[in-house]
């Protein structure tokens, strides 16, 4: 939406520089990334990313600041997963708007969803700094947020991971984390951070307290990073070696509650100008007229899966009577195809991502391209220009 950026960027790409910028990527991950990352990064007007800065902001405090809404968010918290000693506030939390033109001329965000949950927050700024590098950015495009450097960044991230604790005693968790396309994230968390990441698989109960087995000495756990996800916990029938219910004597780096707790079912509950008509299926005695103009999402699954854009009738009613409380109907977005590119304009979805330590701090950004109906880079697979990529903008723009 920079139009001198977009037009230096698009003049001075070059496949060489493209391969350069992925060959770089992989090494200092220390793996191949499997998932596509974009060949461009996203050029944002200041104003529009304090626009998505300030909104999910709102949003978030509007949530964890209502006590009605925190009793019938209860609910949405699975037996299984009510994890004891809840936090009052998530730790991590991301906030997904869509980018659409408005009627008024220019562009406005749409909240897509949120999570209160950790994303890529030490992939991302990896990601960005070698777009800038690679690629010859302007010194005055900057990714982060808050006027913050990344030296500053990785500062309150290590403190959000590690709290007060020794890196030997804080383990990033995750179910197969070898098999995960994530798992850049884990090698750069490790390397940023310390720590190691531990398949739950592997963890070892004793008592009320959990350990790993790091250097071939059993090593006790006192916090966890979080990345096990529960409806893949649930899909896999992975047998863990405790319950989530357990009173044990460690800590979350993000209580897993606030997974659930802020998320798709948070959708309905929210009254913000960005935020789509959203509807619990389960109380809509009549679907809209127009499914064509709306979207399907079940309220837990990840990475956009069993998500159904411009549902038949006949898939509706397919939802069986128990299950229609775990899907929320939510008005399609209409994103705007802003970003020039070789193959014609693309879309974009951009992730405010927060950290909440002594208090709600936006920091980083994250961007999905793509030009299909869903902008997961699982749903933009043999498309070239889009992907994972990076929202770049100019404090001093006006």
């Amino acid at each position: 939406m920079l139009s001198h950026l977009r037009a230096y960027y698009n003049k001075n790409f070059s496949e060489e520089k493209y391969w350069l910028f992925l060959k770089r990527l992989d090494a200092i991950c220390g793996m191949h990334i499997e998932f596509r990352v974009s060949e461009t990064p996203v050029f944002l007007p200041s104003t529009l990313m304090q626009a998505m800065v300030e909104a999910g902001r709102e949003i978030i405090l509007q949530l964890v600041n209502n006590r009605d809404y925190h009793g019938k968010a209860a609910q949405a918290i699975p037996a299984e997963f009510n994890v004891p000693n809840e936090t009052p506030h998530p730790l991590f939390v991301a906030v997904d708007f869509g980018i659409v033109q408005v009627p008024e001329g220019g562009y406005a965000p749409r909240l897509i969803e949120l999570q209160g949950f950790p994303t890529l927050f030490a992939f991302q700024p990896v990601q960005s700094v070698l777009f800038k590098e690679v690629f010859g950015l302007p010194a005055e495009c900057r990714f982060l947020l808050g006027g913050r450097d990344f030296e500053q960044y990785l500062l309150l991230f290590r403190a959000a991971v590690l709290g007060e604790h020794e890196p030997e005693h804080v383990v990033l968790m995750e179910l197969d984390p070898e098999k995960q396309k994530t798992r850049p994230d884990f090698l750069l968390t490790e390397h940023f951070c310390g720590i190691r990441t531990v398949n739950i698989r592997d963890v070892v109960k004793q008592g009320r307290s959990l350990f790993y087995h790091r250097d071939g000495k059993l090593t006790p756990i006192r916090r966890i990073y979080n990345r096990a996800i529960a409806d893949e916990l649930v899909r896999s029938g992975a047998e863990l070696p405790f319950s989530f219910r357990d009173e044990l004597a460690v800590e979350w780096a993000g209580h897993p509650n606030w997974f659930f707790r802020i998320s798709k079912f948070s959708l309905p509950y929210i009254r913000h100008a960005t935020v789509p008509r959203t509807f619990f299926l389960h109380e809509m005695s009549t679907p809209p007229d127009d499914l064509e103009n709306w979207v399907l999402k079940p309220l837990f699954s990840f990475a956009g899966s069993g998500v159904i854009v411009s549902p038949a009738r006949e898939q509706l009613d397919a939802v069986p009577a128990e299950q229609r409380q775990h899907y929320v109907l939510q008005e399609k977005v209409e994103y705007g195809s802003f970003i020039e590119t070789p193959y014609g304009g693309t879309k974009a979805e951009v992730r405010i991502m927060f950290i909440w330590n002594d208090e709600l701090t936006p920091v980083a950004n994250l961007v999905r391209l793509g030009r299909g109906k869903m902008m997961g880079v699982g749903h933009n697979k043999n498309m070239p220009w889009v992907g994972s990529s990076a929202g770049f903008y100019v404090p001093s723009e006006t």
